[in-house]
């Protein structure tokens, strides 16, 4: 058995009682259940449809977002994501550059290696080389004035670990950024790179080895080993190139706002709901939410 689940923006209702109920019929599916009203339901199907994606396109246009995945292990026992793009709005280190008065360089770097363009650790070395010299208190300054965390994030985190899930935060950013975020959201532990410091600066390096790709994915692997899961048991959330990779081994892999190259290669997308939608996606309603 499978699961429709519609979605809408919380901030932008858009979902309403016909187009889900003349989308069950057309489908064949069972009792439409509301998650939330306006902004997400779900029904059951005996298959996948043969015409999913045209449908998914249609919705597209109308602000609503639409999932079909199997019924059996929808809920998951862990939440694996990214951060930047993702937990929050901005990319970290654009933001440092900017201040470092070379932010349109570095954002076009950082543009291409999230569409898959560049090597991620190639380019993740060439930018942190322009911000050779900038002072480390000016990651405090960014942190406060400049980050924002995306609507939903810590709803997602709390209701998901009040039901027994592990929340890990795994990023190609910067230590700096992530401990400030795990510990605002209520991540159980986080991972990223280290820049490299002396004499309160940035030397324009960052330690070796690099957190990219292949290290999220060792980080999927060994944190299901220490947890007595397996992958499937686990959700992940990016939004750029060097996220495919845990969003193709979790058992359910979401493209969260992301880059076409990313969306186009998962299953799981949503585009205009926020991270609550991760919750509806697992069949959670509105009122099993924890608020923080």
């Amino acid at each position: 058995m499978y699961v429709a689940t519609l979605m809408s923006n919380p901030a932008s209702p858009a979902l309403d009682q016909t187009t889900v109920m003349a989308l069950r019929n057309a489908w064949g599916g069972g009792d439409a259940v509301w998650l939330n009203p306006e902004i997400a339901a779900e029904f059951a199907l005996p298959a996948i449809p043969d015409n999913l994606w045209q449908v998914w396109d249609d919705l597209q246009a109308r602000g609503i977002d639409m999932a079909v995945q199997p019924a059996a292990n929808r809920r998951k026992r862990m939440l694996l994501a990214d951060m930047d793009s993702t937990m929050i709005g901005q990319e970290c280190i654009d933001e440092l550059a900017d201040e470092a008065g070379v932010g349109a360089h570095v954002a076009e770097i950082t543009a291409r290696a999230m569409n898959g363009e560049l090597d991620f650790e190639s380019a993740l070395r060439a930018r942190v080389g322009l911000l050779k010299g900038l002072p480390e208190n000016t990651i405090a300054k960014v942190i406060a004035e400049r980050i924002s965390f995306t609507p939903g994030g810590a709803v997602l985190i709390a209701t998901m670990k009040a039901h027994g899930a592990h929340a890990v935060l795994v990023s190609g950013g910067f230590t700096a950024f992530t401990t400030h975020v795990a510990q605002h959201l209520g991540f159980d532990e986080h991972r990223a790179n280290l820049l490299e410091v002396t004499n309160g600066h940035l030397t324009g390096t960052v330690a070796e080895p690099i957190l990219g790709r292949a290290a999220k994915v060792n980080a999927l692997e060994e944190i299901t080993v220490q947890l007595g899961i397996t992958p499937a048991d686990v959700l992940a959330v990016g939004d750029g190139a060097n996220d495919l990779g845990m969003l193709e081994r979790a058992g359910a892999g979401v493209a969260l706002h992301a880059k076409p190259v990313v969306a186009a290669q998962c299953a799981l997308r949503v585009n205009h709901g926020d991270l609550t939608a991760l919750l509806y996606l697992q069949g959670y309603s509105a009122s099993d939410f924890v608020n923080m």
